[in-house]
């Protein structure tokens, strides 16, 4: 199975991706995460990475492909899920033509649709325990006691991108920068549109069968 994952930031890209990941072992692959993995062990495209991060520049196109390749070739035969990559045409245009170099077809793209207003409700609505990484939801799954984690009874914070100010701007670059996207997988024909607002369980389902209809 190989697919891409586009939608706004809170429509349960993530979520799938992991699902996915569980029920047929397609590696999920973030961009972010990656970035991490190289620089915390020190790779040579991670030190590339730091130089550009440390000058408070943007990585460039060219070496995240690389990295994405790298990641794809150590997994191979496993599929793969990209978890909000690419995020502009300039990197599905490289990603592309990683697919024809490796001969490779993708299952699908799979657009999240989600309401700005919806989103921004969920996405301040999320506080996390920093001493775990455990999240909580005060509209759909928020905790007992509000601002303290059940389990370990410490406070709660909210990340800073989760606060409005920062929501409405990771907004706005999803509409400018990625958007586009959707008409240019629509022209391939590749285009899955999904509710990102429905229940999860519901999003998987409706997922799985869409995908598999795209290969029958």
């Amino acid at each position: 199975m190989r697919l891409i994952f586009l939608g706004p930031p809170g429509a349960g890209k993530g979520t799938q991706a992991r699902i996915i990941e569980e029920r047929f072992g397609a590696r999920q692959i973030s961009t972010g995460d990656l970035l991490r993995e190289h620089r915390a062990r020190k790779s040579e495209l991670g030190s590339q990475a730091e130089g550009f991060m440390q000058r408070g520049e943007l990585v460039p196109d060219a070496l995240i492909i690389s990295m994405i390749e790298s990641e794809l070739d150590a997994h191979a035969g496993t599929g793969f899920v990209m978890d909000g990559f690419p995020r502009t045409i300039a990197q599905a245009e490289a990603f592309d033509a990683l697919l024809t170099r490796k001969g490779w077809a993708l299952d699908g793209v799979v657009l999240f649709d989600a309401d700005r207003t919806t989103l921004t409700q969920r996405l301040t609505s999320r506080w996390t325990n920093p001493r775990n990484g455990r999240t909580y939801n005060t509209l759909s799954n928020p905790p007992r006691v509000i601002g303290i984690d059940d389990e370990d009874g410490g406070p709660l914070v909210q990340r800073e991108d989760d606060k409005p100010e920062t929501v409405a701007t990771r907004l706005d670059v999803y509409e400018a920068q990625t958007k586009p996207l959707v008409a240019y997988y629509r022209a391939q024909g590749v285009l899955i549109e999904i509710d990102g607002l429905a229940p999860v369980s519901d999003v998987t389902s409706a997922l799985i069968a869409a995908v598999q209809k795209r290969g029958e």
